[in-house]
């Protein structure tokens, strides 16, 4: 038998430790080469890192939270096992000198309230040594979740790669597969007729970890270094409804509807022409503010991991549609997992909505470097005075936060009112003065 220590690669851009998220594999196990062993997250990417070789677990270190250097030992593999795990006569292999390399990451950059980071793309893998199920770790989480066996799943794949809507598939067969009640069958008991439930005690903890330590992270050093200016401004968009409404009445059945999204995407693009300071980086290494001339629009986005910030390029040189189709194109990438690091990274200035649950305002959280972000609230029909008489109108808040080191309260007021004045009379979105 022989022994294969392998260390935590140097994953490049600087990494000089990575946090343990979760091990796959215990000490006793054993796996073949390419499983995956354990996950782990740098600053900047979450990793799935493979087995080098096919072994038995001999120890592995850290556990999940803690943070290991590259270069120290990781996990210890005995290698050389015979078909008999190790039986009398197993030969001994010698490992080879050349360290392995860990997956690529899965894509996914992750918010709170827009703060992000990245994680490289994932690629279509074959089905690893041993057996293991070949898909994505978002396709695993879910079947977890929903008490699925992904052995009985087809996939239909590169290799018989379980993807997403192989999954969805399965599910939604296993559920019209359910059997209905008999006739006769006992039927439910009213919730006032049941036995009062027993007492809830204890508590729960949860390790930070993984994604969300990131999100706590970027979040704390956001609110911590920028002095957020807060301004909220309500907005009659009865017109733009009707506009929208009529839109979306041209569209072929089946095609998605235009929200609110992308007139405010293509109002702010204009009018960032006359406010170029809201369109910024602070580089605080640098003290140095960099105003871009394009304007790459971030996307806040709530997935199953959290909220990410996919990005909508050159914003500038799209039309409504196109805005909106890459807008819903970039949310789905983060969503499953799917968006390329470039999709994920560059955003200029970001907008954020909590579509059906808007409310009435809120504070959003600037995505640093940026300078400032703009969220959108619920729209509701409401009672106004206009003219001296009351009518129904449909209102909406525009909830903003700037970074009050670099926009001054009367310049973001004006950009918000200059807004106001786009969404208000939609046509002039249109317009090219």
């Amino acid at each position: 038998m022989s022994q294969y220590v392998f260390k935590l690669p140097d994953l490049g851009e600087g990494t000089v430790e990575a946090e343990i998220v979760s091990w796959k594999v215990k000490p006793g196990d054993t796996v073949a080469e390419d499983d995956i062993v354990v996950e782990i997250m740098t600053e900047k990417a979450a990793v799935e890192v493979p087995a080098p070789v096919s072994g038995r677990v001999v120890s592995t270190t850290g556990t999940p939270g803690d943070m290991v250097p590259v270069g120290a030992a990781l996990i210890v593999f005995e290698t050389g096992l015979s078909a008999a795990a190790g039986g009398a006569g197993a030969a001994v292999v010698t490992p080879s000198p050349t360290p392995p390399v860990a997956a690529p990451a899965r894509s996914a950059a992750v918010a709170g309230n827009g703060a992000a980071t990245a994680r490289a793309a994932d690629p279509q893998a074959a089905v690893a040594g041993g057996g293991r199920i070949a898909t994505s770790p978002a396709v695993r989480r879910r079947a977890h979740e929903a008490g699925v066996d992904l052995q009985q799943v087809a996939g239909s794949g590169p290799n018989g790669r379980i993807v997403p809507k192989d999954f969805e598939a399965y599910v939604a067969r296993r559920a019209q597969a359910q059997p209905t009640p008999l006739r006769g069958a006992p039927k439910a008991v009213p919730a006032s007729a049941r036995p009062a439930a027993a007492r809830r005690t204890g508590t729960q903890e949860i390790k930070v970890i993984g994604l969300r330590r990131v999100i706590a992270q970027r979040l704390s050093e956001a609110k911590r270094n920028i002095p957020h200016f807060a301004y909220v401004e309500e907005l009659d968009v009865t017109e733009l409804e009707s506009l929208r409404l009529h839109l979306n009445a041209g569209l072929e059945r089946g095609a998605p509807a235009l929200t609110y999204l992308p007139f405010l995407a293509l109002a702010l693009v204009r009018v960032l022409r006359d406010f170029p300071q809201c369109n910024a980086h602070y580089d605080a290494e640098r003290g140095v503010i960099v105003r871009h001339g394009a304007v790459h629009l971030g996307v806040a986005t709530q997935t199953p991991d959290g909220l990410k910030v996919p990005v909508v390029h050159d914003a500038q040189e799209r039309t409504l549609w196109d805005l909106a189709g890459e807008m819903r194109r970039v949310s789905e990438a983060a969503r499953s997992n799917k968006a390329t690091r470039d999709e994920l990274t560059g955003s200029t200035i970001t907008i954020t909505s909590l579509g059906k649950l808007g409310g009435i305002a809120s504070t959003p959280i600037i995505n640093a470097p940026e300078v400032a972000i703009i969220g959108v609230n619920r729209a509701s029909e409401r009672p106004v005075v206009i003219g001296g008489a009351i009518a129904i109108r449909r209102i909406m808040n525009l909830s903003s936060s700037f970074d009050h080191r670099f926009v001054d309260g009367y310049d973001a007021a004006a950009m918000i009112q200059a807004l106001k004045e786009c969404l208000e009379h939609p046509a002039t979105i249109f317009i090219d003065a």
